[in-house]
């Protein structure tokens, strides 16, 4: 067991994101489904904090590397989305855990700017830089949840400012050092996540809303998502790395924020039919994914040592 546990890698996190993520993407098709994806994320939040409290050291260790850390994001993201799951059974309880993954993320801002971002290296940028920063707005997809929409816009439009900042030092960083070592490579499929979580907590915690806004960010998402999918398909041949995980959320929350937007238009006589189909292509890539990663993750941690 404690081999187990020793093998449990900081991406995992990036999984138990997915899956809380999906679940809420799937709600429609019953709370049964939402019931099972939470239940999975909870039990990959077990294995993690198992490995936070046995192997202390190690995630210290992790928290030194640009990537590990970026990634250790996704920890407190999938908090706040969890939360909301045990909502309904403990309360007010959720609202402080969801407090409580706040203010975990702004320290991993505040620590990851001091320790990367002043001491920028290109070729030490990767997509997963996003999560630190864009990261955030998690939140202002979940602020609806406990009636916090003030710190839900703010989360937005920090997210937001960031994501346009990061467009920028990210794209310029592959352009100009393209050679990305083979294990970080699936990492650039988390392209397609910020722009879409910014969609999902624009429509959650904005208001008054911008029809011309909100299509111009689906715009953007859509050419980026196309861009992180062909990518994805391309990088399942590769063996297996803990950077799987990027095959998970930024796909999740990509159909989420399309299907968001068409609820949102639609509110605003403004409906656009041919989306639905469009949600439902995304929805089922997005299953495929999450299932395929979790697969080979459970694989990864639960094989014997040969």
């Amino acid at each position: 067991m404690k081999d187990m546990i020793k093998k449990v890698p900081v991406p995992l996190c990036g999984v138990m994101l997915g899956f809380a993520a999906l679940g809420n993407l799937l709600q429609s098709y019953g709370e049964g489904i939402r019931s099972l994806c939470g239940i999975v994320a909870a039990f990959l939040l077990v294995l993690v904090l198992l490995k936070l409290v046995m192997y202390p050291q190690m995630i210290k260790e992790d928290m030194k590397n640009p990537i590990m850390a970026s990634v250790a994001g996704t920890f407190p993201m999938a908090l706040m989305l969890l939360s909301t799951y045990v909502k309904p059974y403990i309360g007010v309880v959720a609202m402080y855990i969801w407090f409580f993954a706040i203010g975990l993320h702004l320290v991993l801002i505040v620590y990851f700017t001091m320790k990367f971002i002043l001491k920028l290296e290109m070729p030490k940028v990767f997509a997963s830089y996003y999560i630190v920063y864009v990261g955030i707005a998690v939140a202002a997809v979940t602020a609806p949840a406990y009636e916090q929409l003030g710190i839900g816009s703010a989360a937005f439009w920090f997210g937001f400012v960031t994501l346009v900042a990061l467009l920028i030092l990210v794209t310029i960083r592959y352009v100009k050092c393209p050679n990305v070592p083979e294990p970080a490579q699936p990492l650039i499929c988390i392209y397609a996540a910020p722009t879409s979580l910014c969609i999902a907590g624009y429509v959650q915690s904005v208001t008054p809303k911008s029809k011309t806004f909100l299509l111009a960010m689906l715009a953007v998402a859509t050419v980026i998502y196309i861009f992180a999918l062909v990518k994805a398909i391309g990088y399942l041949k590769l063996k297996f790395y803990p950077s799987y995980a990027a095959f998970t959320f930024p796909f999740v929350i990509s159909a989420i924020a399309t299907k968001q937007t068409m609820a949102c238009l639609a509110n605003m006589g403004s409906p656009m039919p041919v989306l639905q189909y469009v949600v439902l292509g995304e929805t089922i890539i997005a299953v495929a994914f999450v299932v395929y990663t979790f697969v080979r993750f459970m694989g990864f941690i639960f094989a014997s040592n040969k």
